[in-house]
């Protein structure tokens, strides 16, 4: 008897969008056959992270806001894949879980410019990291916490994105043979390679939604090879602090992307990415 696999995510209507658009690939890379098919269905749920929509996210305990009630429900052996947005999903897994896939990168913003705003406008949004990157360029603008966040991010030098931003990626369990074959279908590898090294950048510098660290990453080919070229940056909360550096190597495996990223979170670590971390998380507390 074929297996149902079942793909649980949040239930904003993103998030449910971002299940669909996984749910069909998958059953156009496996479609009912004569001898071997698979059947695949949803599931939605809210978060602690939806249900509370009305304070910053880096007051309301990090990243696992998001995927914690998922991972039980996963982990129970209730559902089988969990969908992400993959910047929402902390840079350590709870044993028994992994990425399975990461797909192809989908950014897309309405933003154009912030120049033409008068002195004095409000530019809502929960974001440590935007707030702090932005107040460097735009010190006669206002930020303030609302529910009303923004969703797209202005592009680099401006503002560097989070990590892992505009990919989504499918949880599983670490043991499911089964579906972790069929992720193999769903992979990017562009964009995993990426997103990879910028986990690996984040992971080395102990950041989340609570910090505001920014990338970009590239990979294109180079003559002895493919290049990933990753920036990262660490701005203080006040955004007149900030440590920012860029790495060009020559990469050959998800491992070596994984090197280079963590190589560049040791790099801005000792030219004061330390201490504008230490402070931000001081002043998390003290607030």
């Amino acid at each position: 008897m074929p297996r149902t696999f079942t793909l649980a995510s949040r239930a904003s209507q993103l998030a449910q969008i971002q299940t669909n658009i996984v749910l069909a690939t998958l059953q156009e890379a496996f479609p009912p056959s004569a001898t071997d098919s698979y059947a695949f269905t949803t599931s939605f749920m809210s978060t602690a992270g939806d249900k509370n929509q009305s304070q910053a996210l880096y007051l309301l305990g990090g990243k696992a806001l998001w995927t914690k009630e998922l991972e039980v429900a996963l982990k129970e052996h209730h559902v089988d894949m969990l969908i992400h947005s993959l910047k929402d999903v902390p840079t350590v897994l709870p044993d028994g879980c992994l990425l399975g896939a990461i797909l192809e990168e989908r950014i897309q913003s309405t933003w154009k410019t912030l120049d033409d705003l008068p002195s004095g406008s409000v530019v809502g949004t929960s974001s440590v990291r935007r707030v702090a990157q932005l107040k460097r360029k735009y010190s006669n603008l206002k930020f303030l916490d609302v529910v009303n966040r923004i969703t797209s991010d202005i592009a680099p030098p401006t503002l560097y994105h989070a990590v892992s931003q505009g990919a989504l990626a499918v949880e599983v369990r670490s043991d499911d043979v089964e579906a972790i074959e069929l992720c193999k279908k769903l992979t990017h590898r562009e964009t995993s390679w990426k997103c990879r090294a910028e986990r690996a950048c984040l992971r080395v510098l102990e950041g989340g939604c609570s910090v505001p660290v920014g990338v970009a990453s590239g990979l294109a080919a180079g003559q002895s090879g493919e290049v990933l070229t990753l920036t990262g940056c660490v701005t203080g909360i006040d955004g007149k602090d900030h440590v920012e550096h860029t790495l060009e190597e020559v990469v050959t495996s998800v491992e070596d992307a994984e090197k280079v990223g963590e190589k560049l979170a040791k790099i801005l670590m000792e030219s004061g990415a330390k201490k504008i971390l230490t402070t931000s998380m001081k002043t998390e507390i003290d607030g």
